[in-house]
């Protein structure tokens, strides 16, 4: 059995069996200790590495791993099958489905969605024996909604409440408020003259 960390956990959090909690990095210089917040509902298969601290409310589906060296605020809500990649800096209110692969050293801002099958990159040149000297993943603004299958590549910034449509591969920078899809992504239009095709309401979600 492979030896944990120390795991400070808030109140009134609901852990299943089969979770690890405090998993050790191989890497050097990590912090032992993993924090997370209260409230949290941790599933089935997760693993959450030491070296994390993450906010109160935390809810996870089923297998999914969080890294080291990541700053996660509260309210994260990370679905069946995802991971966060360590040395991230996540906010609150963030929602990531089934399926996610966060990148390191991805910053993902307050109240962004990730639907599922969302892929994140990080390296410019895979390959290089020095690239792990310059990886980089994405920034994501307050309020960006990314679609599924969405792959978003290294050092680009996804401005505020952007949208990114289904099956996109974003390549450059976003502006904010902007819907943006294809391949490569192209801005489309703004979140502005958005309706409901299902007449539910007048207007569209972001207005």
């Amino acid at each position: 059995m492979k030896e944990r960390g120390t795991v400070h956990l808030g109140e009134n959090c609901m852990v299943d069996e089969g979770v690890i909690l405090g998993y050790l990095s191989p890497r050097e210089g990590v912090e032992k200790i993993l924090r997370i917040g209260g409230g949290a509902v941790i599933r089935s298969g997760s693993v959450i590495y030491a070296g994390t601290t993450i906010g109160d409310g935390l809810q996870t589906g089923h297998n999914i791993v969080i890294r080291e060296q990541n700053n996660i605020g509260s309210n994260l809500s990370i679905w069946n099958n995802s991971v966060v990649d360590y040395g991230c800096a996540i906010g609150n209110n963030v929602k990531i489905h089934c399926g996610v692969y966060v990148a390191q050293f991805t910053i993902i801002e307050d109240d962004v969605f990730l639907a599922p099958g969302v892929m994140i990159a990080n390296d410019i040149h895979p390959g290089c024996p020095d690239s792990k000297e310059c990886m980089k993943g994405p920034t994501l603004k307050k309020g960006v909604q990314v679609g599924v299958n969405v792959t978003l590549l290294p050092f680009i910034t996804i401005g505020e409440r952007s949208l990114i449509g289904s099956g996109s591969v974003v390549t450059k920078d976003v502006p904010p408020d902007s819907v943006v899809y294809g391949n490569p992504a192209r801005v489309r239009g703004s979140i502005k003259d958005l309706a409901c095709v299902t007449d539910i309401r007048d207007k569209g979600p972001y207005v």
